[in-house]
């Protein structure tokens, strides 16, 4: 039998992502592991874009504001984990990318694993971005792909640490970087002053944290007129990212008393093209700070809520860039040390150009194997008999891997009864985000009062 690389003229590529920022990462992840240059995939790769259904589905605004992948976003369609198992079955993919929460990542591998295709696509799987919690429930989820990408050499230490420390096999961890980093290095512009706040959805969780982050935000402003200051959102309210948002900065700020200073605003958009504007990034850990670093800009972290593990500001420590609030009002900017750069794949150094080389080689050298062996993830119904069917059947799937009784749709039979059945789905889609999205959190807070 041929390499699966000969079979066919094109190389068929499979992004499944969840939320907005893991479909940045998987589909920039796919066209740097099928090109070397993060440019647009070659002829002979064809990339098709797909998002699991659930709470933190992305918009049409969000898949746009990510900015380009590669992927035109009219080819992206959503899909439930056994419409996924389907199309896989189906179209014959040489290689999917699984940009997926633990949880699902988990219940894809048992799925793929229970197609027995003669020939399965590689799969390759990872973060979206800094690992600072749940580090070994979240890596044994992922354990059983192909390839498991940590995003620096500290991360790949972490991660082979896990799987060898409870007996798996630790060979599929790949070092390589965030996929997304680049831009022009920060260059300062005669009259540009900007700082940029880059919130995140669920650090910090409280109302109390949160409304202290914007006062001193805006306090700031005040401070330095002849500064820009800009909040960076993620999302709008009601829509969902990859963690939820129970608290928008934008309601938060409709309440605040004084209103806001003219020097201050708030933006959407893609982070690398505020980042273009940006002369001092703050945060609280966004992986955003490692975009900035890699460009050189001036980042800080705030300790002002302290160094916590729940906060993600851990994650910083050696870094050189934990400071507060008052300290940046007096006009202080951290510098970052260069060994804790060297080993977070910042890449400032020039180095990020060959960062996936490694994966890539990895990538090509499975998909030239006349068979690849069968998936075996960590957790089996021996090994986590009490934890695993719960993954599973969060996806409609059986233990062994199989769709639940009735969770497979069947077949459109014609173009009415699809376009029938398609409108229903959208209602109940519509209704259940509206549930999860804006009912769920009101209920949450009333609970907490």
């Amino acid at each position: 039998m041929p390499p699966r690389t000969e079979k066919t003229s094109t190389l068929r590529v499979a992004v499944l992502a969840d939320s907005d920022t893991r479909w940045k990462w998987g589909a920039l992840t796919a066209r740097r592991l099928t090109t070397g240059d993060g440019g647009a995939p070659t002829p002979r790769t064809e990339i098709s874009g797909l998002l699991l259904r659930g709470r933190a589905t992305p918009t049409p605004r969000q898949l746009a504001e990510v900015g380009d992948v590669g992927i035109d976003t009219d080819r992206v369609r959503e899909v439930t984990a056994v419409e996924f198992l389907q199309t896989v079955r189906d179209e014959g993919y040489d290689l999917v990318v699984l940009a997926l929460v633990g949880g699902a990542v988990q219940a894809m591998l048992h799925g793929l694993a229970a197609l027995r295709l003669s020939a399965r696509p590689v799969v390759v799987t990872g973060y979206v971005g800094v690992v600072y919690e749940k580090l070994a429930d979240g890596l044994l989820l992922r354990h059983g792909a192909d390839v498991v990408l940590a995003n620096s050499r500290h991360d790949a230490e972490r991660f082979r640490a896990v799987y060898e420390g409870v007996g798996a096999d630790a060979s599929a961890v790949t070092e390589a970087a965030l996929p997304f980093l680049g831009g022009a290095p920060h260059t300062p512009e005669q009259g540009r002053d900007t700082v940029v706040f880059a919130a995140q959805p669920s650090v910090p969780a409280s109302r109390a944290d949160r409304t202290y982050l914007l006062r001193r935000l805006v306090e700031h402003a005040r401070l330095h007129p002849q500064r820009e200051v800009l909040l960076k959102l993620r999302s709008k309210p009601g829509e969902h990212t990859t963690h939820i948002e129970e608290l928008p900065y934008q309601r938060l700020a409709e309440k605040l008393p004084g209103g806001l200073p003219p020097n201050f605003r708030l933006v959407y958009g893609h982070m690398g093209e505020v980042l273009d504007r940006t002369d001092l990034l703050v945060t609280v850990s966004s992986t955003a700070a490692l975009e900035s670093l890699h460009r050189r800009i001036p980042t800080a972290v705030l300790t002002d809520l302290g160094v916590r593990e729940t906060l993600g500001n851990h994650h910083f420590i050696g870094s050189g860039l934990l400071t507060s609030w008052d300290h940046l009002d007096g006009g202080a900017h951290p510098e970052p040390d260069a060994a804790w750069l060297a080993g977070q794949g910042v890449a400032a150094d020039g180095t990020y150009a060959t960062a996936y080389d490694t994966a890539r080689a990895r990538v090509t050298a499975l998909l030239a194997q006349d068979r690849l062996p069968e998936l075996a993830p960590y957790y089996t119904p021996a090994t986590a008999p009490g934890y695993l069917p719960g993954i599973l059947a969060r996806h409609h799937l059986a233990p062994d891997g199989h769709p639940l009784p009735g969770a497979a749709a069947p077949r459109e039979t014609g173009r009415v009864r699809g376009a029938v059945r398609e409108a229903v789905r959208d209602a109940a889609r519509g209704a259940y985000r509206h549930g999860v999205q804006r009912v769920a959190p009101v209920i949450r807070r009333m609970g907490e009062l």
